[in-house]
């Protein structure tokens, strides 16, 4: 059975250009960047160019690039070290209903350290209101926090008009950019970004390695203490081997971002076309046009997405769902809610994430497969009957 991978959100593979990149550094090249020595200076070496390819990539100055271990520490620095900032009167920060949880959770724990978190609604397609995110940032706001594009849905977020707003009420701007990186150009100097997470293993790199790019003038409290490394604002010792690896995977993914994009749109019209067309009553979550090339997220009424997870797995397609019940919880995701979609519609939600590496002839694959246990699933579904008779 072949099997096909459509949940590049989650995760991608290392490629192979990547891989070699790495390999010297695992056995080879193996000394402590930190240490004077000539195996330690040669190390120290590939840090600093892989630090200067992250750079490269967002428009930066190598010195605002700091390696992280992924992009929830990235987000929980950004958070926790622009609240506890030395000089840092404010006590409001000014977040979404769509971000993920590594900053919702983040809020949260501010939160109960007497901190105020202001929460923006999104409109029905997950964008961010505006004029609400304008009401909610005052000159109490240390920190507006907003995602570049939704991990689940693919919604692709105003981000330079929000900075604006945020930079007119003094408060620094940060954004996680862990799903855009490499879908999404990016500049954070024309952008107005001061704070920007990012994570390896959503563009090619290994899991266990991100970055924080942190604005030369700002100046936020160090979330981990210890040594002196990543000029001591990050304390331990670097991963050395997946630092090399992120450099030249945010390179590779960066090189050509509209050729990348246009084979993706592509395909990603395509499916949507298809499962609206030839499967009734489904719907498509997120904007229609603002969103992610390879993101699909669709909602199938009468049927549960863990039904259709299992369903194409069996088929050796991977997917995942819009479901939050996948990893434990009886609630549907949260996103999904906060578009306005009821909870029995919500938790048949499904989403398809591809990139470079997938094919037409894989998403014509996928949509058949989906038409036939989505047929399979209903003729089963008390629900279905129940509302149809």
């Amino acid at each position: 059975m072949n099997r096909i991978y459509m949940d590049n959100a989650a995760t991608t593979r290392v490629t192979e250009p990547v891989f070699e990149a790495m390999k010297p550094y695992f056995c080879e090249k193996f000394g402590n960047p930190m240490s004077v020595h000539s195996f330690g200076r040669e190390s120290r070496r590939a840090v600093e160019e892989a630090r200067r390819q992250v750079a490269a990539a967002l428009n930066a100055d190598s010195r605002e690039i700091y390696f992280t271990g992924c992009g929830t520490e990235s987000d929980n620095w950004a958070l926790r070290g622009a609240a506890y900032a030395r000089g840092n009167t404010r006590r409001t920060l000014v977040t979404t209903t769509i971000e993920h949880h590594a900053i919702l959770h983040t809020a949260e724990q501010l939160e109960k350290e007497d901190f105020k978190v202001v929460y923006v609604p999104v409109d029905e397609f997950g964008i961010v209101k505006l004029d609400e995110m304008e009401k909610a940032i005052t000159e109490d706001v240390f920190l507006v926090s907003v995602m570049t594009a939704n991990n689940e849905i693919g919604t692709i977020q105003p981000i330079e008009e929000i900075a604006r707003m945020a930079h007119a009420k003094g408060a620094l701007f940060h954004t996680d950019a862990v799903q855009a990186i490499g879908s999404v150009k990016i500049d954070v100097k024309a952008m107005g970004i001061d704070l920007l997470s990012l994570s390896g293993h959503k563009f090619h790199a290994p899991k266990g390695v991100g970055a924080l790019y942190m604005k030369n003038s700002v100046h936020i409290e160090r979330l981990i203490r210890g040594g002196a490394q990543e000029r001591t604002q990050r304390a331990g010792t670097e991963n050395l081997a997946s630092i090399v690896g992120l450099g030249k995977a945010i390179e590779l993914a960066t090189a050509d971002i509209d050729a990348h994009n246009a084979k993706l749109i592509e395909m990603r019209d395509h499916m949507i076309s298809e499962i609206l067309t030839r499967i009734p009553e489904t719907r498509l979550n997120g904007d229609a046009t603002r969103r992610l090339p390879g993101n699909v997220n669709v909602s199938v009424r009468y049927i549960e997405g863990e039904s259709l997870l299992l369903s194409l797995d069996l088929k050796g397609i991977a997917a995942s769902s819009g479901s939050a019940c996948t990893s434990g919880a009886l609630d549907p995701s949260h996103v999904l809610l906060a578009i306005g979609l009821p909870h029995e519609i919500a938790h048949g939600s499904l989403r398809l994430t591809m990139n470079e590496e997938n094919t037409m002839e894989e998403v014509d694959t996928v949509v058949e497969a989906l038409v036939e246990i989505v047929k399979r699933l209903r003729a089963m579904s008390p629900l279905y009957h129940a509302e149809k008779q």
